[in-house]
Formats: C-alpha cells, sequence, structure tokens
C-alpha cells in the first residue's frame, strides 16, 4: 500500500505532489500585496506579527456559545427571532467544531476543498453555519466584533479595509459549496458593537460589565474574483521573481524608506 504524500504547507515547493495549503487569510495577503505573499509562501521570510486581539475573540466565543444552545433543539436563537429571521437555525454536522479551527485546517475533517486544477488546498476557520428552513439551504455566519466612536453609528460593509470581510465570505461560500452542500449565495454578518457611550456603570461589585449594540447585515456574495485569484496565485508560486509591492502596502513603503 502505497503511503501518502505529507501535507504541503509553509514554504511552497514546487515538486511536492501534495495539494499545497492556502489559508483564507494567506489569500488576502495576495490580494493585497504579491509581493508580501511571494516573501512569505515562496522565500519563507516571516513578517512582524501584531497582537492578537483577545477581546474580538471571546466575543467570538460567547456568540457561538450562545448559538451551540439551540443547534440541539434545531430552533432559532430569541435574537433572530425578535428581528424576523425565525426561519434561520444553527446547522448541526459532526465536524462543526472542527469547521471552527482555522489553525492546521489542512488535516482531514476541516473545513477546506482542494482546487483540483491548481493543486492548491483552500480553506480556514469558520464561526457558524445557519440552516435556512424555508429554503433547506445553508448560511455562512461571520461574528465580527468593533467598538465604534460614534455614539449613533450605523455598522455597513462600506469601506475599503471591510472589503477583506467580504473576500472571506466570498471565499467560505465558495468552499462550502464545493464540499457538496448546497449553500445560500447569502450571507450574513452578526456585529456587536462595544457602546462606550452607554450611561450605565461599567464597573460592578465584582464585575465589570460592557453592553453591545448588535447589527445583523445580510451579503450577496461574490465569487467570481475566486478561480482567477487562484491560478494567478499558482503562476506566482512557480515564477522565479518576485514582483513589486503594491504601493500602498506598508511593508513595501518601510523597505523602501530602508534602501
Amino acid at each position: 500500500m502505497t503511503a501518502l504524500p505529507k501535507r504541503h504547507r509553509k514554504t511552497f515547493n514546487p515538486s511536492h505532489p501534495a495539494p499545497y495549503e492556502l489559508s483564507r487569510s494567506r489569500i488576502e495577503n495576495y490580494v493585497k500585496c504579491p509581493a508580501c505573499f511571494y516573501m512569505t509562501q515562496v522565500n519563507g521570510i516571516k513578517f512582524p506579527s501584531i497582537p492578537q486581539f483577545n477581546l474580538n475573540t471571546a466575543t467570538d466565543i460567547l456568540l457561538k456559545r450562545d448559538f451551540d444552545r439551540y443547534r440541539g433543539k434545531k430552533e432559532s436563537h430569541p435574537y433572530l427571532i425578535n428581528i424576523g429571521y425565525d426561519y434561520l437555525t444553527p446547522f448541526e454536522h459532526t465536524n462543526m467544531d472542527l469547521w471552527t479551527q482555522s489553525m492546521h485546517f489542512g488535516a482531514e475533517g476541516r473545513f477546506h476543498n482542494v482546487h483540483n486544477e491548481t493543486n492548491l488546498k483552500i480553506g480556514g476557520g469558520i464561526d457558524d453555519i445557519w440552516l435556512n428552513k424555508k429554503t433547506n439551504k445553508l448560511h455562512i455566519i461571520d461574528f465580527k466584533s468593533t467598538s465604534s466612536s460614534y455614539d449613533t453609528p450605523e455598522i455597513t460593509l462600506s469601506g475599503k479595509w471591510k472589503e477583506s470581510y467580504k473576500r472571506q465570505m466570498d471565499l467560505y461560500i465558495w468552499i462550502l459549496g464545493r464540499m457538496d452542500f448546497d449553500v445560500d449565495q447569502i450571507g450574513f454578518f452578526l456585529y456587536v458593537d462595544g457602546d462606550r457611550f452607554t450611561s450605565d456603570s461599567f464597573l460592578l461589585n465584582e464585575l465589570a460589565m460592557m453592553k453591545f449594540k448588535v447589527t445583523f447585515i445580510p451579503y450577496q456574495a461574490n465569487t467570481n474574483w475566486i478561480e482567477p485569484t487562484l491560478y494567478a496565485i499558482k503562476d506566482l508560486l512557480l515564477g522565479s521573481h518576485c514582483p513589486n509591492h503594491n504601493p500602498s502596502c506598508e511593508y513595501g513603503l518601510f523597505l523602501n524608506a530602508v534602501k
């Protein structure tokens, strides 16, 4: 019996037969700056890390825990019922816990799919999936947290830096469809916004408590950019030269200033 080849990840090796694993964040790196992508994936250069946003992670965990309470019951969450989405229920699947793990997504049972034409394995870690009882289709759900600097902000998906949120949703909808699930092209963003303008006390006797405003945003996915991007990524991985940095790339501007 022939042994399966080892996983192909980290630095790209053109002679490695296994699909090369690329996370959603690595693809986003390519979209933002092909040079930084090439330096990381081909040259093996590690860029300076940024601090983890533990508060954001905490809100993601708490939101998932909230919806997990209704997953086994096949019931909608009271919040969704209150805003008119009572037909959305948390989707139950044996691999759900694995799908939410972004680290080591390439392992068996994780949230990924191989694009055979480029031999790239694309994946990541989802926040949640909900079942639409009207259509029997699945919706990708993405939890986001922020703290707006305005008293009555309108949380939207507009703005250049939120384009990456949309691409993330596009990619996860594309992956879920290729995993042979009936997925809806509409995903949902659930935003919790830390209220810094409230008159309620923050520091209590033994606890500090922050209140969050909640916004629920439907998003129509656009997956047309994904396959052309994967072909372009494969061409770049096989190339012998690093491209120029995007003019707006902060790392490129820094390196040019150092020179």
